[in-house]
């Protein structure tokens, strides 16, 4: 009998195969570079094996959609199509700003997540089109993106980001992997071909057809009581009893993972968000912030006829929520059970090509990003991000206050993130990838009234599994986040915000301005 998938607790657990996402392939060649197009369409898809089909939104019509392979120094450009229906999968509540009525219902915009490319082919969030082109807005330039791919290798994603309607676009299912690559890379041993394998980790909420379920009226704060990997509730993944290379993305909405297994075994994190660590960092638990990425290896050798589960115990709100309850708890199941197909010759290096990192000899400014917490005029709580003002208070801004941050291009700035909110927020950059320093606590209740900083404990430095280029950061409360942030290679507009999506489209948004020296 088909189980409602509106009652979490009924659903049969680890039955379904862990789906890999096909690599997109290019329909032909711009100006002598490939050329790849990825087309937005609502397509029905069977999540569960016994759910109905659920109407999704895909790149491609998949959801996740295709991963995008790419080598480093070599260019491409993306044309990327909106062919999705007018009406929305989900309600869309014009009360926030970017959502307002006279909007189109249905618009997007991707963004290249840690993608280091210029402002035009960003995925600026008022950048976005309608089905057709019929519509766009007003920063819209082209659907057509050229991606230089000259950063670091590292894993990255593409995903929608159009102006108060991110969390609907992405909660349908727009995201997918975008994976660069070198020769560099390839000689480090790593596990590779069908022993590296993304992960995307979400939640979600049905209805009792099994279609998606997102509240019609504007949330704040929203967790689905189902995890999802790879667009599959809870799967489970047959491995052989060697070593694996994990590209782990928390893509959710909203929900942090601390990932462990069960029983334990110990992941070796190789690199971040914007690349490699300077070390393997031997890991028991793993905690992933929305938009946060993680390479791992893990070491199934000699672990034949065991089956391990992947479980998450990160508080929702993080890190002062509620505790997931037993179905949340749950992520995947990884089960040694496949004869060994070959040698594992794989290795682990003792040294990874980390950096480079900016230097505090390089720092010209210093700057003082507050994240804050008001009421809207609707009673509703939003979370807002701003500067210090004269008498060094927290000054929340909105999107559409002047732009306050104008880093120089080819300069390197201290960005000190004073959370006087009761969260963690992801703070992402976009264009940039940095280090992070040191967290310290602060007297949150004297700054508010006073605007003295006054430090109540010393800097405690980043974790070891954090020392790489980041491009998001966990900004905890009470705490001010210090990162070295290297502005290069693109003047023009971009963003900064808190990557909850719901924080994120309603306010927790700014724009950043690199200017030409």
């Amino acid at each position: 009998m088909a189980m409602l998938p509106s009652n979490a607790g009924t659903v049969p657990k680890f039955v379904d195969r862990l789906p890999i996402p096909e690599v997109l392939q290019p329909i032909g060649l711009k100006d002598g570079e490939p050329l790849y197009r990825v087309r937005m369409r609502q397509v029905m898809q069977q999540l569960h094996r016994d759910f109905p089909p659920t109407t999704v939104w895909g790149y491609e019509g998949t959801y996740p959609g295709p991963t995008i392979v790419v080598r480093r120094y070599r260019p491409i450009t993306v044309q990327y199509e909106n062919e999705l229906p007018d009406t929305h999968l989900f309600g869309v509540d014009t009360t926030i700003h970017g959502a307002e009525p006279f909007r189109p219902q249905v618009r997007t915009v991707v963004h290249l997540h840690d993608g280091d490319q210029p402002a035009d082919a960003d995925g600026h969030p008022d950048a976005w089109f309608t089905p057709g082109l019929r519509v766009t807005g007003p920063r819209f330039t082209t659907n057509n993106y050229r991606y230089p791919n000259r950063q670091r290798v590292t894993t990255m994603w593409y995903h929608d980001h159009a102006i108060g309607i991110t969390r609907l676009n992405i909660y349908a299912g727009l995201a997918a992997f975008y994976l660069l690559e070198d020769e560099a890379e390839e000689q480090l041993g790593l596990p590779s071909g069908p022993f590296d394998i993304p992960l995307m980790f979400q939640d979600r909420t049905f209805t009792a057809d099994g279609s998606l379920f997102y509240p019609a009226a504007f949330p704040g704060d929203f967790f689905g009581n189902i995890n999802l990997v790879n667009g599959k509730v809870w799967p489970f993944l047959a491995v052989e009893p060697r070593r694996y290379r994990f590209r782990l993305l928390n893509a959710a909405n909203m929900r942090f993972y601390n990932l462990q297994l069960d029983p334990p075994l110990p992941m070796t994190q190789i690199a971040g968000d914007g690349g490699f660590l300077n070390r393997p960092v031997p890991l028991r638990e793993l905690l992933l912030a929305p938009a946060e990425r993680a390479e791992v290896i893990i070491d199934f050798t000699g672990r034949q006829g065991t089956t391990f589960t992947m479980t998450n115990n990160a508080r929702t709100t993080y890190p002062n929520g509620t505790t997931p309850d037993a179905n949340t708890s749950l992520v995947m199941q990884f089960r040694v059970a496949r004869p060994p197909s070959g040698v594992d010759q794989s290795r682990i290096p003792e040294d990874l090509p980390a950096g480079p990192f900016p230097r505090p000899s390089e720092v010209v400014k210093v700057r003082d990003l507050t994240l804050n917490r008001r009421q809207d005029h609707l009673g509703r709580n939003i979370l807002l991000l701003g500067i210090r003002d004269l008498d060094g208070r927290p000054l929340p801004l909105t999107w559409g206050d002047s732009t306050t941050e104008k880093p120089l291009l080819d300069t390197v700035e201290i960005w000190r993130l004073i959370n006087t909110t009761n969260d963690t927020h992801p703070i992402h950059l976009h264009l940039v990838r940095f280090l992070i320093l040191d967290r310290q606590p602060f007297d949150v209740n004297r700054f508010m009234t006073t605007g003295e900083l006054a430090f109540t404990g010393p800097a405690v430095s980043a974790a070891d599994n954090e020392w790489c280029l980041k491009d998001t950061v966990r900004a905890n409360p009470g705490e001010v986040t210090r990162i070295a942030v290297r502005f290069v290679h693109y003047p023009g507009e971009f963003v900064w915000h808190c990557h909850m999506l719901e924080h994120e489209d309603y306010e927790m948004m700014r724009r950043m301005e690199v200017q030409e020296r």
